[in-house]
């Protein structure tokens, strides 16, 4: 089977680090597991790997489509699945590096997404609703992904309520199936003032590098206040600061807030995945040498 190198953990931990340093030493390429960063545009704000941060290791799934439309679970397991392949097919290692839990099950067949498709009729209702409605409505009609959309800026995200809403609706099962990988999880998981210090560093970084000036010219290129809001977090925050509706001291205290909130639920989600190996991040290098050993194995 195909050997994937997968490297998780909460936001601010130090994966996109950690997989470079790694692709660097065992000939690999990165495939961006981030719900946003997907987007072009969002760099500051989502903390995008520059350039200059890669140091020559090519990234795969990095600002590939537009902050205008949304970009689905579907979307990016069928273009990561062909990234995966591409960097097979070099005998490369692909390494799937990100946050978003349910975007890296999905490419590695740990969960089956639904194939259903978009219902216009349904969503032009649903989208009458305000999200808390639509939550309430969610609750009752699937209370599993409803508890798993237990932040702020995913319930009040319209786009990802009404399909879920939608994938209820249709009543089509999300099945498990065997993926066909050797796969080694790795876990990055500072303890938990370290990770706080370490949100609360980056969000003023950020700040300080042209987060706000960034929101403002992406309004100007047309993303809605409306978008930006649904696009959550970093976003979330920006788009009440741009709008008047909150000061400057409250965007940044909201923004720490729900991130710090964000990194609580990840490290939550992950886990339930028993296969994952954690470390603390100065663990660099036992890790890169269990990661040696895994290579070896037939």
């Amino acid at each position: 089977m195909q050997k994937v190198l997968v490297i998780v953990g909460p936001t601010a931990s130090g994966k996109s680090a950690l997989a470079i340093a790694l692709a660097k030493k065992f000939k690999g390429e990165i495939i961006s597991a981030d719900s946003r960063q997907v987007y072009r545009g969002l760099d500051v704000g989502t903390g995008k790997v520059t350039t200059r941060e890669m140091q020559g290791v090519p990234h795969h799934l990095l600002d590939i489509a537009s902050p205008k439309k949304n970009f689905s679970a579907g979307d990016f397991e069928r273009q990561a699945r062909n990234a995966l392949k591409n960097i097979a097919a070099k005998h490369k290692l692909p390494i799937v590096a990100g946050g978003t839990g349910f975007y890296i099950d999905a490419l590695l067949g740990r969960i089956q997404l639904p194939n259903v498709q978009p219902n216009a009729a349904l969503r032009a209702r649903l989208q009458k609703k305000t999200a808390a409605q639509l939550y309430a409505l969610l609750k009752k009609r699937d209370t599993t992904r409803a508890k798993q959309m237990n932040t702020p800026s995913e319930r009040n995200n319209k786009v990802r309520l009404v399909r879920a809403l939608e994938i209820a609706d249709s009543k089509t099962p999300e099945r498990p199936k065997k993926h066909p990988y050797d796969t080694l999880w790795l876990g990055i998981a500072p303890k938990q003032k370290k990770l706080e210090k370490r949100i609360q560093d980056r969000l003023k970084a950020r700040i300080q590098h042209g987060m706000i000036a960034e929101a403002k010219r992406l309004h100007r290129e047309g993303l809605s206040f409306k978008r930006m809001h649904e696009l959550g977090l970093e976003y979330r925050a920006l788009s009440r600061l741009l709008q008047n509706k909150i000061s400057k001291k409250e965007f940044e205290e909201e923004l720490f807030r729900d991130v710090r909130r964000y990194a609580k639920k990840q490290i939550g989600y992950w886990k339930r995945n028993y296969d994952i190996h954690w470390y603390d991040p100065k663990q660099k290098a036992k890790l890169t040498k269990d990661v040696a050993a895994w290579l070896r194995m037939r």
